[in-house]
């Protein structure tokens, strides 16, 4: 080309959740089933939707508004319907005028970075989602600065690092929250909420915290929403319907802003989003129209609760499971639908293998594995081995070594086997 047209940050867009798909399928044509535990998509693991859920979308349907465009910012009876559940729930104060709409949390994410000042950064938790961190990383055509979580500590975040890091580089100007947590299925406690908007407003920051699976919580723990302890910091919350009703197909998501006219900079910085959410029109009309129904039905703090139950056992098989299998560490979840597995420091080397019978697939991981780090070899081998298909922890942005799973499967014996078969597949890589 005449000119370098590639985006200064190209390399930081990877997507390994669905990146490993390739791999996957190339397994599966050479003739090994494939368990898919890759991606946290409810209706692809087979989670019926209810019926009185699938009669109100029917009904909107009809209504030929529901096929035409609506607000930049969304339907005004659906954002003030939102608001006010805000304001009953955390005390806060917004109004329809402070929620914008995008196409799905991934198109609101891009926006939140792609116009965020160049030389402005966001801090993430580590390992990180992967949407999030390539997001901010290609923005500023760097990698993704992160603080860590520790998964010796339940996977809480290690507030001495993140201060640390915020002190010593002045170009972060935002933290991030992950509540509850992707890939962990952590659950911040207030506390430790109260302290991170503490430390937001002693360095002059804004906080950003994705709520997709806040009313995914079990085993004890209650969600504290930023709303809840924002106070006078300049903030934004990221939510959906994708994960709770689930509708991941709807691509619907929306950003509520609080604080938005305490700061100027942070005024213009969310007024640029709309500017540029206005360039598409609208987001999808369909999805919005239905949420006020849906969410105000008296049916669905009760499919929430059934949800939430239904996690909190699969929390509870998967870690009885792995609790035993030497040499890994694998917090139970509380929240979301992912756990998160961990190898000790110094387990892994680059010999290890597991028995692939088949010599076509044998054969094409033995390519895959050729300079990868230690845990997607695992991974690879483990799809080759047994068919089931993970996320290494590396793709996270981690300097751990592990990998996701998710809690998806409906099937109770497809489950068992599962995660048998992760503890046998552990157990046999890690002895060699």
């Amino acid at each position: 080309m005449r000119n370098n047209i590639v985006h200064a940050g190209a390399n930081e867009l990877t997507y390994d959740i669905r990146g490993i798909v390739s791999i996957a399928e190339e397994v599966e044509r050479l003739g090994q089933k494939i368990l898919w535990e890759n991606i946290g998509d409810p209706v692809q693991k087979g989670e019926p939707i209810p019926p009185w859920i699938k009669n109100i979308v029917k009904e909107a349907l009809e209504d030929d508004k529901n096929f035409g465009y609506g607000p930049t910012k969304g339907l005004k009876n659906t954002r003030k319907f939102l608001a006010d559940l805000r304001n009953k729930e955390s005390g806060v104060h917004i109004t329809e005028d402070d929620i914008l709409f995008f196409n799905g949390l991934g198109d609101g994410i891009s926006k939140l970075y792609t116009y965020l000042n160049r030389n402005a950064r966001v801090i993430g938790p580590s390992p990180a989602y992967s949407t999030h961190s390539s997001a901010e990383g290609a923005h500023a055509g760097s990698h993704h600065i992160t603080y860590n979580l520790l998964p010796d500590r339940n996977w809480l975040p290690d507030l001495n690092d993140l201060r640390n890091k915020i002190r010593y580089n002045p170009a972060i100007s935002g933290i991030l929250i992950i509540n509850p947590d992707n890939p962990t299925g952590m659950v911040y406690p207030k506390k430790i909420l109260n302290e991170m908007i503490a430390l937001a407003e002693e360095y002059g920051l804004f906080v950003i915290s994705d709520e997709i699976y806040s009313n995914i919580v079990y085993g004890g723990e209650v969600i504290t929403p930023l709303a809840e302890v924002i106070g006078k910091c300049p903030g934004i919350t990221l939510r959906g319907i994708s994960k709770e009703t689930p509708w991941p197909g709807g691509r619907c998501g929306w950003m509520e802003v609080y604080n938005k006219n305490i700061d100027k900079d942070f005024a213009r910085y969310v007024q640029t989003i709309i500017d540029a959410k206005m360039l598409e029109v609208c987001s999808t009309t369909l999805p919005q129209a239905v949420i006020p129904k849906i969410l105000g039905d008296a049916r669905y703090k009760e499919h929430l609760k059934k949800r939430a139950k239904k996690y909190e056992k699969r929390a509870n098989d998967a870690y009885r499971i792995l609790g035993g299998v030497k040499g890994i560490i694998a917090p139970k979840p509380n929240g979301a639908f992912y756990m998160t597995i961990v190898f000790k420091d110094g387990l892994l080397c680059d010999t290890q293998t597991l028995v692939i019978k088949n010599p076509d697939i044998k054969n094409y991981i033995e390519k895959q594995v050729i300079n990868v780090p230690r845990d997607k070899r695992f991974v690879y081998y483990l799809l080759g081995a047994t068919g089931i298909c993970v996320v290494p922890l590396s793709s996270f942005n981690s300097y751990l070594e592990g990998f996701r799973v998710t809690l998806l499967e409906e099937d109770d014996e497809k489950f068992a086997y599962i995660f048998s078969t992760l503890a046998k597949a552990i157990n046999e890589y890690i002895s060699l």
